[in-house]
């Protein structure tokens, strides 16, 4: 399974550390180009950003519209924050709400913000969750073992490291992760927790690879994806979230997916297969747009992505 950018344990490379340690970070959106080319239609139109994280796409819609306007969401408060800051020179033409874009349907009815003329799902972690250890999203600097987009999130990977039964724990590295050694990560985990509990990043990256490695990168890597994404619930959002996208989208309207790992682009692909089949929408371009091999050289994060864009051609 290619790996979201092997980003929970190597130096970002979009960060500059600024005086006193200021973080800023100055990189482009993934496939910034490509959402230009395929989602941009109309100046006027109102643009969804489901995933606004450090502003990178919303700033570049917001640079294409003229009377148009914006709704962004993001669980993270954090993100939103920063893409407010970001967004600032854009003023009266945006609007940024903290909500799990899996209630989209229900944000866009309640703001009357339809009929869309396009949107937005970046389904990658952002810069800013990566780099901050408070997040507990990498094993890079140690951290507590957080990983929520949104503190209002009860569950904590913390949570399921120490209070999930041994086949839970492994059930979900297999199904989030595809980890090979499931069943004896999560079995050294249970005894470790016997002894102490497992509170930090290093902490449990420490005895991931005490396990074993696999492959070239970190052994940890795989069990901190399949842990975030246990967490947030990322697999089950997907689907409300696109459906409630289309369903108040224009005819002509647009919807794009950016993904990073097999199973998200699992989801993706095969819900606008099967809109295509009901004949609600049609494929915009490829099925499947990759990286140029610039952006790639340039932004080793981009190797993973994959692009999909469909456009809405039917009411049914």
């Amino acid at each position: 399974m290619p790996l979201p950018h092997d980003a929970y344990g190597q130096n970002c490379p979009d960060l500059k550390i600024m005086g006193k340690g200021t973080k800023i970070y100055s990189h482009k959106p993934v496939m910034e180009e490509e959402i230009s080319q395929f989602l941009l239609t109309d100046p006027d139109g109102l643009y969804l950003d489901a995933t606004v994280g450090l502003g990178g796409h919303s700033s570049r819609i917001l640079s294409f519209l003229k009377n148009g306007k914006l709704l962004g969401l993001d669980q993270d408060s954090d993100a939103l924050s920063y893409a407010e800051k970001k967004l600032a020179p854009f003023k009266e033409k945006f609007s940024l709400i903290q909500a799990n874009f899996k209630e989209t349907g229900a944000i866009l009815k309640t703001r009357n913000f339809f009929p869309l003329t396009g949107a937005l799902f970046d389904l990658g972690v952002s810069s800013l969750q990566l780099d901050n250890p408070l997040k507990g999203f990498s094993f890079r600097e140690d951290g507590p073992l957080d990983m929520r987009f949104s503190r209002e999130n009860p569950l904590t990977a913390a949570i399921i490291v120490n209070r999930w039964p041994e086949d839970q724990i492994s059930r979900i590295l297999i199904e989030y992760g595809e980890e090979p050694r499931a069943q004896k990560i999560a079995r050294q985990i249970v005894q470790e927790r016997k002894k102490n509990p497992i509170e930090t990043t290093s902490a449990l990256a420490s005895l991931i690879s005490r396990v074993g490695f696999h492959g070239k990168t970190h052994p940890a890597t795989r069990s901190f994806m399949a842990l975030r994404i246990a967490v947030n619930g990322e697999l089950d959002n997907i689907e409300p979230g696109i459906r409630g996208a289309l369903s108040h989208l224009k005819i002509g309207g647009r919807i794009a997916a950016i993904t990073f790992h097999s199973l998200e682009d699992r989801l993706v692909k095969n819900l606008f297969q099967s809109f295509s089949s009901e004949g609600k929408t049609r494929f915009v371009g490829p099925k499947q747009v990759p990286p140029n091999e610039e952006e790639i050289q340039n932004n080793p994060r981009a190797r993973s992505a994959k692009l999909r864009v469909m456009e809405k051609i039917n009411e049914k």
